[in-house]
Order: C-alpha cells, then sequence, then structure tokens
C-alpha cells in the first residue's frame, strides 16, 4: 500500500508584542543588550548634542543626557504610540565625568590615569510613554576596578579605535575586557543599559517588560 504523508501541523507564530520599543540610541552594545534579553527594539538615533549638556554631577549628567534624547525622539511622527528609551553613560574618575575621548591622545592619557584605580561608571535611563505622555528616568552606577596595562598594551589599544566610540574610553564586551579586574554592580550598566532598572522604569509606568518581549 502507498504510504499517507501527514503535513507537520504549523507552530504558531508568537504574539506581536503588545507596544513598540523605540531605542533612542546609536550604540549597537544597547542594542544587543535588548535583543539578547528577548526584545526587538526599533532604533531611531536622537541626534542630541551631548557637549551642550551640563549638570552638578556625573550621575545627573547621565540622566539629563538621557532624558535628552529620549525626549528628541518622543517628539518624532516616528514614535507615535511607542515607548521611548534614552540612554546615556558617563565615567566618573576623581568627581569628573569622563564620555567618549575626543581622540587618540586623550584615549591614552585616559588610560593611563585610569590604570590600577576604581572609577564609577553611570549610566542614565530614561523611558517615555508616547500614549500617555508619562515617563520616569533614573541613574544607574557601577564601580569598575582597572588593571594596569602597560603602555605597549595601551597604545595598542587605542590603535584598534575603539575606545573613541565608548564612555570612559573602555568597554566590558570589547578589546579592553582584560584591562577590568572587575565589578561591583550591574555588569549590563557598564556595556551600556541595566536590565533590572528598566523593569523598574517600566513598572512605574504600568508597563509590564515581559509584555514587550518578541
Amino acid at each position: 500500500m502507498p504510504s499517507t504523508a501527514t503535513s507537520a501541523t504549523p507552530a504558531n507564530p508568537p504574539p506581536a508584542p503588545a507596544r513598540r520599543l523605540v531605542l533612542a540610541s546609536a550604540s549597537p552594545a544597547r542594542l544587543g543588550l535588548l535583543q539578547q534579553a528577548g526584545f526587538a527594539p526599533e532604533v531611531i538615533v536622537s541626534g542630541v548634542d551631548e557637549d551642550a549638556l551640563s549638570a552638578p554631577t556625573p550621575g545627573e549628567l547621565a540622566r539629563v543626557l538621557a532624558e535628552a534624547k529620549a525626549r528628541a525622539v518622543a517628539a518624532l511622527p516616528e514614535a507615535a504610540d511607542a515607548l521611548v528609551l534614552g540612554c546615556d553613560s558617563v565615567l566618573e574618575l576623581d568627581g569628573e565625568p569622563l564620555g567618549k575621548p575626543a581622540d587618540p591622545e586623550e584615549a591614552t592619557a585616559r588610560w593611563k590615569a585610569m590604570r590600577g584605580r576604581s572609577g564609577v561608571l553611570q549610566t542614565g535611563h530614561c523611558m517615555l510613554d508616547t500614549r500617555t505622555g508619562k515617563g520616569s528616568s533614573a541613574t544607574a552606577a557601577t564601580t569598575v576596578h582597572f588593571g594596569e596595562p602597560t603602555d605597549a598594551e595601551i597604545a595598542a589599544y587605542v590603535a584598534t579605535g575603539e575606545p573613541l566610540h565608548v564612555a570612559g574610553a573602555f568597554t566590558l564586551d570589547g578589546r579592553s575586557a582584560p584591562f577590568v579586574r572587575g565589578i561591583e554592580g550591574d555588569h549590563g550598566n557598564v556595556i551600556g543599559l541595566s536590565l533590572p532598572l528598566l523593569r523598574d522604569l517600566l513598572a512605574r509606568l504600568e508597563v509590564s517588560i515581559t509584555g514587550l518581549w518578541a
């Protein structure tokens, strides 16, 4: 007898997220963190002039920058009815905020000043709901203990160009990872955003984080 072919029942596709999540940042590290955590955010870069903003403390500056990015994107027509997340990071060393170094010379000087010491990576987070007009913001802080790379290692690292694109001239998910002895606090916060803090900000807006999973 000829065999009867049976077709497999197609799996039901996962339901679409209840709300759109928009990341107001060009950072591939932040996008990667969100994607690894189950989100499928849209990216809309804010274009905010970060150098034009200031605040009395590094932590406050990180929050002000995050809020400026979120507000700029939330005001755009393409962000209508979305949840907009703005983030920005600065490294606090000796009470001063250190963002992205301007050139290789500054990156080299930064690393020579940081090695063997500890700083605090401050990341501001701002979540705006363009449906309701409500928003919430906060800053997460993680202490970073730097190792003691040699002058030759610093020169080789700076030559890669990586430190020119990250706050504090270092990152935990790149070539500088071997030069960090350890951290105290949220690992993701150093890379670009704190997922536990993201959950808290969404809860303040009465949005469940699981409803945003892709």
